[in-house]
């Protein structure tokens, strides 16, 4: 029986010469949780998932894993396994012997190796592709052949550094579902570097939502979207608008906003882009103060009373849909 063991970061620094890529971060993994870390380019995040895979040193401050100080140990001797962005497959190694390559590098004698492959190989459904070379596999395929040798040491945490960037869009959709249900299956921590805020939001237990080398906010993933606490947060997650009041700066989620009269809403407006988008109609309006607001309006609601571009609107919400920002 597997035992479950925490990941925690502990005041956890990266420098680069001067420059402060992770800033004193801190924060406790739960054994079996699916986490992500999200945000823009240059946030710090991947050299985070770096430092816990160990392939960056640790500047000051610790990761711990079941209480264990792995912050100076060689990757291999972690209990953590890395999938990189671009999958990094041997190309003049067939599926079954890419899968395996660390059990080689062990001393695995051949038919010991083979058959753990096949199992991690069954685990994705590609045992039916063993004997294939990457470029004759798809980039879903190779993406699965690069989790099987990722998960064939076992690991208690496994670490994936953007996986499904370099997928289509539907493929993207599809492998979600898929790195989900893998995660439940194994009951083991995934720690999931994504810049996507609908692939944090699909996948995530937790989000850790990083910004300038910080934690700007985190926790579970549905207390965080309802209720960001910063103005950055509530702009990264989308779907919330950023409103400057009288009593200061508040998030509305877009399908909060209703539309009425303009003498019956909080705010006036003026309408700048209506979009269509199947289900719904995003309509955009400038407010007071040169802010713009948007408003996720169901088709139906839309076409039952339509607007036009330049119409003034008067925007409204219910009290509990705003939440008190800070900065």
């Amino acid at each position: 029986m597997r035992q479950e063991l925490d990941l925690e970061l502990v005041s956890l620094t990266k420098r680069y010469g001067a420059t402060v890529a992770v800033d004193a971060i801190s924060y406790h993994f739960q054994a079996g949780t699916y986490a992500c870390l999200l945000g823009p380019s240059g946030c710090g995040k991947s050299s985070t998932l770096r430092m816990i895979a160990g392939h960056e040193t640790v500047s000051d401050g610790s990761i711990t894993l079941g209480g264990r100080d792995i912050s100076g140990l060689p990757p291999a001797k972690r209990g953590t396994a890395m999938m990189f962005q671009n999958y990094a497959l041997f190309p003049h190694l067939t599926v079954r012997d890419n899968v395996a390559f660390s059990l080689r590098m062990q001393g695995v004698d051949t038919a010991t190796r083979h058959a753990r492959a096949d199992e991690m190989l069954e685990l994705v459904d590609m045992n039916a592709l063993a004997d294939r070379l990457p470029a004759q596999l798809s980039g879903g395929q190779q993406q699965r052949a690069a989790l099987a040798r990722a998960l064939i040491t076992k690991p208690d945490v496994l670490l994936l550094d953007e996986p499904l960037s370099a997928l289509d869009p539907f493929l993207r959709i599809r492998m979600r579902a898929e790195l989900k249900k893998l995660q439940r299956e194994l009951g083991i921590t995934f720690v999931h570097v994504t810049h996507g805020q609908d692939e944090a939001l699909a996948l995530a237990d937790e989000i850790v939502v990083m910004n300038n080398a910080i934690i700007e906010q985190a926790g579970k993933t549905r207390a965080v979207f309802d209720a960001p606490q910063t103005a950055f947060v509530a702009r990264f997650l989308g779907s919330h608008n950023v409103v400057s009041m009288p009593g200061g700066l508040i998030a509305i989620r877009s399908d909060a906003l209703e539309i009425k009269p303009t003498a019956e809403a909080k705010l006036p407006g003026t309408i700048t882009n209506i979009e269509y988008q199947g289900t719904h109609v995003a309509l955009t309006a400038t407010v007071p103060g040169d802010q713009e607001v948007t408003a996720l309006l169901s088709d139906k609601d839309f076409f039952g009373s339509p607007k036009d571009l330049g119409e003034a609107i008067g925007l409204d919400w219910k009290a509990e849909a705003e939440h008190a920002l800070v900065g």
